[in-house]
């Protein structure tokens, strides 16, 4: 008997149902902070002058920094506002990344050459 009823309440827990509007808004959300800690990043790093590896290892600590914030402000119960952490830290890398460069060498360039 108690086997056939802790079968059921596995099958009950493994159930789980998202919200797609939900999903698809945090996900907006992560995204327009991801570039605004790319361009604010890229911003301080031209003007404190990084170059070369010392400036890309920046922008490897800020994204670490804004995933851990991320986590921070979801709390322990991550799992109700994402599908996995996973997608928080790798997700929009390359893009990011992008626009980490453009503030970077933009401002780098105004600073630093006159």
């Amino acid at each position: 008997m108690t086997e056939n009823k802790e079968s059921k309440e596995t099958k009950f827990k493994e159930l789980v149902s998202y919200s797609e509007p939900a999903l698809r808004n945090n996900s907006s959300v992560v995204e327009y902070c991801r570039t605004s800690m790319s361009a604010l990043s890229g911003c301080t790093a031209g003007i404190l002058g990084l170059t070369g590896l010392s400036g890309f290892i920046f922008y490897i600590f800020s994204v670490l920094a804004l995933w851990g914030l991320l986590l921070f402000k979801a709390g322990n119960l991550w799992q109700k506002y994402f599908l996995n952490r996973h997608s928080l830290l790798t997700g929009g890398f390359f893009s990011g990344l992008f626009t980490y460069v453009l503030f970077w060498t933009f401002l780098y360039g105004m600073v630093h050459v006159y």
